[in-house]
């Protein structure tokens, strides 16, 4: 089918602000009107995430759909300021594009709403808004509740990556708008847009429990808000898993979920394979609820997850062994809960065994084998062999196993546990050992025990006395084979994952009144098979130079400080320095991040990240080189960052952030 692309369109809002949009209209749907699918992201349509739009809604245009990439208010080159993520702002700006679209002659008045990562964030937070032409959703790589399960706090810890994210945000903000796109007002924009970038990584540090901040956007405070249809994907190499089923099992309307071995990308081309025919999936999806076609649909299994057979635990996996399963209904009745009791001596038992107080102070380095918070399928973001971690923490194990235990869902873990300081934290990694002594993990959880009952209302610990703690680690779906052992490892830091807490804190545990609970799955298929990825014609793109990466941990002798580097040098996420051929723009990122801590101190914690952005052509070639850092002692963070915009090798902007953040119990 002949697909019509239209490179720029603005769509006006109420007040005024001209959001642009780049369009896939099908052969004829200007005489024959027909559903349109939107995606609503702030990452540049025009060069930015030009080569993955270009297959995928193009896809769907080919299928007869309206496809729609729309840039957000003060991205790319819509006009405007971004001032935050999914601000009210964003959500009324997205109700007034899908209004838009309904009323274009192109289309009959049905529209669906589709994205990964902040897509799927704003895709429900929209959904939540109920705008009345939005039929369906399809929300990959998201969450219901943006302080437990986004990039910024993990358990009520901080996360490393909100720095790393936050400086990759403002880096994405330096970069130009286009003048073969705006005109000659094109330098006004963005020497306006460099002015009012935000400090993002202080922004999102300040609010450090689960206040009207997060609550701001969380669709779990309503689920019944949403009124329309969701189609729910989840990876279990990325971050944003455990909200599938929370969603499954709360929302109202009729949805469904997918969970794939994937990273934190589309599954039609999903890293660590195998990749699925999902924009034929998704396709369905839109046939159904967009279109009136009954294509079976909510007949699928009400979960549809990959079940990881054991591997080798390398940081390099482009394929993970295991097999596709359903579940008609969520939360199953064929997965029930399976307890094992910790053992004073290390035991993991099934029946019961002889308890006794244990101690545990990790290093404060711990966590050198925990790969990327986020995997995004690059070379080297998976786990490492987990006996790197494994001797500065507690570790429970099984016996070898004499017949294989399938797991699917939250393994729980309930501690009695008492702490020396006021603040501590808690790393609970479940891990599957080979025969050969090998250690895989397949989940893990943190917890700051100062949010143990709730993370809207922390409250310190009170040294010395004993508490039950209960942690639900991540959801997650595996085979422990015959010959194989599980175990569980908990240790109180895990660098550079998370930031460390403001003191090195000793646990007591009493291990005969803890105990792991593991989800354990009857068997069987239930018949799930998936079509092999399509897409639709890639963008043209010439390939400059590839991606050069690299990670290491390196322990200096002389101090012992620890030092974790990874550097991404012409492709942030592996894919290289590009040039679009139809637009002549050459786009590069490049960044750099160390992360040093000494094992016997948290407050010698240190964090670094160098990044450049190049884009341009010939005569028009922009650059923005940020660094940013990060330091504390016990009773404040410390951040900063400094900025240099260049024009064809002249100096447009130089700006400097800095700012002091108390620490409330973290």
């Amino acid at each position: 089918m002949h697909t019509e692309v239209i490179e720029q369109i603005w769509i006006e809002m109420p007040d005024g602000c001209r959001l642009g949009a780049r369009l896939w209209l099908p052969a004829g749907a200007r005489a024959l009107p027909v559903p349109a699918v939107l995606e609503y992201i702030p990452y540049r349509k025009r060069d930015g995430t030009r080569g993955r739009d270009e297959p995928m809604h193009g896809y769907f245009a080919q299928q007869g759909y309206a496809a729609i990439r729309v840039d957000m208010r003060g991205t790319g080159e819509s006009e405007g300021h971004m001032a935050d993520e999914y601000l009210q702002q964003e959500q009324d700006d997205a109700c007034a594009v899908i209004a838009w679209i309904a009323a274009q002659d192109w289309c009959d008045g049905n529209v669906g709403m589709m994205g990964k990562s902040w897509g799927g964030f704003n895709g429900l937070q929209v959904a939540a808004c109920r705008p009345p032409a939005l039929k369906a959703v399809i929300t990959a790589y998201s969450t219901d509740d943006r302080f437990r399960d986004d990039i910024h706090f993990m358990g009520g810890c901080l996360l490393n990556d909100n720095l790393w994210w936050g400086t990759i945000m403002m880096g994405y903000q330096a970069r130009p708008l286009d003048p073969a796109v705006v005109g000659e007002g094109w330098r006004a924009a963005w020497e306006d847009r460099l002015d009012r970038i935000p400090f993002f990584p202080a922004l999102w540090a300040a609010h450090q429990s689960y206040d009207e901040y997060w609550k701001h956007g969380s669709v779990q405070e309503d689920y019944s808000a949403i009124e329309c249809p969701v189609l729910v994907i989840g990876g279990w190499s990325d971050s944003y898993t455990n909200p599938v089923p929370r969603l499954l099992e709360n929302l109202t309307v009729p949805c469904r979920g997918i969970i794939g071995p994937w990273g934190h990308i589309f599954p039609q081309d999903g890293v660590p394979g195998p990749a699925i025919g999902f924009l034929q999936e998704a396709t369905r999806w839109w046939d159904h609820w967009l279109k009136g076609k009954d294509t079976g649909v909510m007949a699928e299994p009400k979960l549809r997850a990959f079940i990881n057979d054991p591997v080798e635990p390398v940081t390099s996996r482009p394929v993970q062994p295991g097999r596709w399963v359903g579940e008609p209904a969520w939360p199953s009745p064929e997965i029930t809960a399976r307890d094992f009791h910790l053992g004073a001596s290390g035991e993991l038992s099934e029946a019961p065994v002889a308890g006794g107080q244990l101690t545990l102070c990790s290093p404060q380095s711990l966590g050198a084998a925990a790969g990327e918070w986020m995997g995004v399928g690059c070379p080297g973001d998976m786990p490492a062999d987990q006996r790197l971690d494994d001797g500065g923490a507690l570790v429970f194990e099984t016996p070898a196993l004499a017949a294989e235990i399938e797991i699917l869902g939250t393994p729980e873990l309930t501690l009695r546990l008492a702490s020396d300081k006021p603040v501590a934290q808690i790393a609970v990694r479940l891990s599957d050992v080979n025969p050969s002594g090998r250690v895989t993990r397949v989940s893990y959880q943190v917890l700051n025990l100062t949010h143990r009952t709730s993370h809207e209302t922390p409250e310190p610990l009170v040294p010395g006395q004993m508490e039950e703690v209960s942690i639900t680690l991540s959801i997650c779906g595996h085979r422990f084979a015959p010959g194989h052992r599980i175990r569980i490892a908990l240790s109180t830091a895990y660098w550079p994952i998370l930031w460390p807490a403001p003191e090195a804190a000793t646990l007591t545990l009493d291990t005969a009144a803890s105990r792991l609970s593991l989800p354990v799955r009857k068997g069987g298929d239930g018949g799930v098979a998936f079509e092999a990825p399509l897409h639709g014609v890639d963008a043209p793109q010439t390939m400059i130079r590839p991606a050069v990466l690299r990670r290491s941990v390196t322990t200096d002798l002389m101090t012992g400080a620890v030092t974790y580097v990874t550097d991404g040098e012409g492709g942030l996420f592996g894919e290289g320095v590009l040039r679009f051929d139809e637009i002549g723009t050459v786009v590069s990122h490049s960044l750099r991040r160390e992360l040093t801590i000494h094992p016997d101190d948290p407050a010698s914690a240190s964090y670094t990240l160098h990044q450049e952005y190049d884009l341009g052509r010939e005569g028009w070639q922009t650059r923005s080189v940020i660094d940013s850092a990060m330091t504390c002692d016990r009773e404040n963070f410390y951040l900063k960052a400094e900025m240099r915009v260049t024009l064809n090798g002249a100096e447009v902007r130089h700006r400097t952030w800095a700012e002091t953040l108390p620490r409330r119990l973290i």
